[in-house]
């Protein structure tokens, strides 16, 4: 139990200095902010690097191959966005904690998932 407490308090820092919005749960973490103007992707990008010096530091290495990027709303210019060498894959849905998260982010392929499943018992 005591695992995952002191986990949480080694990276209770990983946040601090960075412009953009950061969600963490577990080992999973989320970076997130708008991206409408070039300016926006270049603070976007530097939040990356900042978490990967953050992570050489405290030798915490990221799983890049599990590292991705959703392109949300009309007006996002579909910056290509880099964690260390490795270029983040851009993905128009993913699974996150059961939920599948859409980049137009209706509901539909949530429902036939749920449809699917109760068809299925």
């Amino acid at each position: 139990m005591l695992g995952p407490v002191l986990f949480l308090i080694f990276i209770s820092d990983i946040d601090s200095n960075l412009l953009s919005s950061i969600l963490k749960f577990a080992d999973d973490i989320k970076l997130f902010g708008k991206a409408n103007k070039e300016e926006d992707s270049r603070i976007l990008q530097a939040d990356l690097n900042h978490l990967m010096d953050w992570s050489g530091k405290w030798q915490i290495p990221f799983n890049v191959s599990q590292c991705k990027v959703m392109h949300l709303g009309h007006r996002n210019n579909h910056s290509e966005y880099y964690l260390g060498n490795h270029r983040l894959e851009s993905v128009n849905e993913e699974k996150d904690l059961g939920i599948y998260i859409i980049d137009n982010l209706k509901p539909t392929k949530q429902c036939q998932q749920a449809y699917y499943k109760a068809s299925r018992g």
